[in-house]
């Protein structure tokens, strides 16, 4: 299309800089008289969200259709990554047809906590699964020529204040759990951009962090692609180029562009770094605008449906089935109970939410079935208010059946980007129905739809329990299949559920006041602590049930590989999930009990045998040495583990694998709570003892980076009210039941993203004039803010004319 060092060669300094911005809220700047056009960045970890019209970045305005599938929580439970590149592929032939370059997506950030607000758009609580399918998930993206961006780089696990927050993790944590991760990603995936998160890690904002951006990922990694903000998570953007950051996000307008070009007369960055960025942002303009011009722009909905449909089958999970209930007996009758079989929840909200062609109900499934029926009855109040009479109805009509198939869940407004849930329950009216229903017929099957973990404490009312996760828009039919036995369930849990939600590691340290957010339990999370500590849980980590048995042997094990044979001893066709686990129960440097390196799905007809081979990596034994600043292996024996789930291992085998010769990194150290696992209540001395450095005094200061939730602290009568009115609103809109996207993403929004967030109209100076207004200097402030927004006006529209005549270098 055009020779990227060429036109580098040409252009001002100027134009290099204003291309290193977006021109729109999802689209690069273009410079039609140099040749260079703009691209569409758009939304997509589960379906493409491309604004044709006004554009948002929180799935408020509508976008054009696109297929819905499962979200990431639900796939990741299919451990299939072949599915997931199946899947990459499809979404990759959408977004190509709507012109879109860069797709947003996968997710893959670690669940840190059940609690977090986008867990449905995440793999898993382990880095190996979430590396393996986010690397698939980028392959068959990328396969047609188009980007894939998996986010959000790094260590950003909750919503709370997450365009502010501090993650305080020790450097082998985040090596091992939160970089693993997009270290496979990365690796296996190849992908042509990456997107930074809106936290700092350790006092550092991620997409200025030289460590992550530099040392960890483009040298330790080899990425040589796009580093692409997070929309409005720049802070500095000179800081951010240099250290490697090459596309912010959204259109920030030319005060960004001038910024860059007086960091560079400054002397703060230099022309180089400049040019580095552009070099990776113009090749990803080239090589994606080139394949878009090759896509086709037809979709085949049907064929996307009928894959959506087949990935949400192949990624229920069975959780229980008390004497085989399930399959539905052919000649029951069934009585149909709850919100959800009418209206599914299929996705969650926020800029991951997607505009699907068709959605299908459990409801219009079960007419095209030959499931026998009494009826149907709503149940509950979807938004949980308690409603007698529904109840009544719906024990009435449970009366009249040999099986009730009860729909609980959790609605749209528990999981949404920009709130964090408060609990792991489902809503009490929901619960209330259950125990009315199994007092009555206790022949009962519930289907679940949440994103993540909730709590199961009710569990013993039914006999069977069904986990449809978030399903898309095909998701109906998927459970439809599974119930009658069309489809034999095979997913298993990517993430643990506990018995209760203050079980979890990280309970204390999670969605806490303040900016600094403390990840004390290390290296302990999911079943790495419940394992370790002895905590017992509802459902382990890659537990499922299946309609079928399956049986192991023959385990061989070396320190590159795993075989066993594994028969399916049933009388069904079904799928079994091989896990294995690496343990060393001798460790002298201090480990989880057991952690998954290894896994395979694998297709078995009744009676049939297949040996099973799992390669183990580099990063089966591995541990990150901070004193040494490298990976190395604690020599002597370890246990390999295979299994079906992490708590069902079938079959062990020592293996003796070599060390690297380091001295234990905590010598003279004392961590009795991370010797022992037990780390809900780490005290200071031992976290920083961990950290090598003492924890940051977390404060709020009257900044750029001070939040919209924060100003309430200012010396100002004016944030006073703009805090007081804004707090009200949103109080109000949580209660209600439907919050406020927009108004939970202000609150957590620092003063410097207004810059960011307003396509120009907002400069960075006007800013600072209200930084000064709110530290007190009222009328001074003011006057600022005007001044500097008649200067941002006059520089935007004389800049504006430079770029349009289209000057070069002579």
């Amino acid at each position: 299309m055009f020779d990227t060092k060429t036109i580098i060669q040409q252009l001002t300094l100027e134009q290099k800089c204003a291309l290193l911005s977006g021109g729109d809220t999802f689209q690069s700047r273009a410079l039609p008289s140099c040749g260079i056009p703009a691209i569409w960045l758009s939304d997509g970890p589960h379906g493409v969200r491309k604004q044709a019209g006004a554009s948002d970045h929180l799935g408020i305005n509508p976008s054009e259709p696109a297929t819905c599938f499962p979200t990431a929580s639900a796939v990741a439970s299919s451990w299939d990554p072949e599915l997931g590149e199946e899947l990459g592929r499809a979404l990759g032939q959408e977004a190509a047809a709507q012109d879109v370059a860069v797709l947003l997506g996968p997710g893959l950030n670690v669940k840190r906590s059940p609690l977090c607000g986008r867990n449905f758009e995440y793999f898993s609580e382990d880095p190996y699964l979430a590396g393996k399918m986010a690397a698939a998930y980028i392959r068959g993206i990328q396969a047609n020529g188009i980007a894939a961006c998996p986010k959000h780089f790094a260590a950003n696990n909750q919503e709370l204040r997450r365009m502010a927050s501090d993650s305080i993790v020790d450097e082998r944590t985040l090596r091992e759990l939160y970089l693993t991760n997009f270290e496979i990603a990365v690796t296996e995936g190849h992908p042509k951009t990456i997107m930074t998160s809106y936290n700092l890690i350790n006092g550092t904002y991620a997409n200025e962090n030289y460590h992550l951006l530099q040392e960890i990922l483009r040298d330790g990694w080899g990425f040589d692609g796009a580093v692409v903000t997070d929309w409005g998570s720049s802070n500095d953007h000179a800081l951010g180029v240099k250290n490697g950051s090459t596309l912010e996000m959204p259109a920030p307008g030319l005060d960004s562009a001038r910024e860059l070009c007086k960091a560079v007369q400054d002397g703060k960055i230099s022309e180089v770094d400049i040019n580095a960025r552009l070099e990776e942002l113009l090749d990803l303009i080239a090589t994606t605008t080139e394949a878009l011009g090759k896509a086709p722009k037809t979709i085949d909905w049907d064929a996307h449906h009928a894959l959506a449909r087949k990935a949400a089958a192949e990624s229920i999970v069975l959780l229980k089935n008390k004497g085989g209930l399930l399959p539905l007996d052919p000649a029951a009758k069934v009585a149909v109970i709850g919100d959800f079989a009418r209206t599914p929840r299929y996705q969650g909200a926020g800029s991951s939410m997607v505009n699907a062609p068709r959605v299908d109900s459990f409801l219009e499934a079960l007419k095209a079935s030959d499931v026998q029926t009494v009826g149907y009855a709503q149940g509950f109040d979807r938004q949980g208010k308690p409603d007698g009479k529904l109840q009544a109805q719906a024990v009435e009509l449970a009366a009249k059946a040999d099986v009730v198939l009860l729909f609980l869940g959790l609605d749209e407004v528990k999981e949404s980007e920009g709130l964090d849930r408060s609990d792991m329950k489902l809503s009490q009216n929901q619960i209330d129905l259950l125990l009315a229903v199994h007092r009555t017929n206790p022949r009962l099957v519930v289907v679940l739809s949440s994103g993540s973990a909730v709590e199961t404490g009710w569990q013993s009312h039914c006999e069977a329990l069904l986990w449809a996760g978030l399903g898309g828009q095909a998701g109906a039919d998927a459970v439809l299949d599974v119930l009658t036995g069309k489809v034999n369930p095979a997913g298993h849990l990517a993430e643990t559920w506990s018995l209760h939600c203050e079980d979890n590691p990280s309970c204390h340290n999670f969605g806490r006041d303040g900016r600094n957010v403390e990840y004390r339990e290390g290296l302990y999370v999911g079943y790495r602590y419940y394992q370790t500590a002895g905590v017992p849980v509802a459902y382990p980590f890659g537990y499922g049930l299946s309609y079928t048995e399956f049986a192991y042997s023959d385990l061989k094990a070396t320190p590159t590989g795993v075989t066993v044979t594994v028969k399916n001893t049933g009388d069904r066709a079904g799928d079994e999930v091989v896990q294995v686990y690496i343990a060393k129960p001798d460790a002298k440097v201090f480990r989880p009990a057991q952690e998954l390196k290894g896994f395979a799905r694998v297709h078995l007809e009744a009676g049939e045998s297949r040996t099973v081979t799992i390669p183990l990596d580099d990063k089966a034994f591995r541990y990150w040495n901070d004193p040494a600043n490298r990976w190395a292996v604690e020599g002597g024996s370890y246990e390999v583990r295979v299994g079906g789930c992490s708590a069902d291992i079938r079959l062990t085998a020592a293996v003796q694998v070599q060390g690297s010769g380091d001295a234990n990194p905590y010598d003279g150290l004392a961590l009795p709570h991370y010797v022992g696992g037990q780390v809900q209540d780490v005290p200071d001395g031992e976290f920083t003892a961990l950290l090598g450095h003492a924890i940051p005094s977390p404060k709020v200061a009257i900044d750029r980076n001070m939040t919209l939730g924060e100003i309430g602290h200012a010396r100002s009568p004016l944030g006073w009210l703009v805090h007081v009115i804004h707090k009200h609103l949103l109080t109000k809109s949580l209660e209600s039941g439907t919050p406020d996207l927009n108004l939970l993403f202000n609150y957590n929004m620092p003063l410097r993203a207004i810059a960011k967030m307003t396509g120009g109209i907002v400069s960075m100076g006007m800013v600072d004039g209200l930084v000064m207004e709110l530290k007190g200097f009222w009328i001074i402030g003011i006057l600022r803010v005007i001044v500097e927004a008649v200067k941002n006006q006059m520089a935007n529209k004389a800049m504006e004319k430079r770029l349009s005549e289209g000057g070069r270098k002579s």
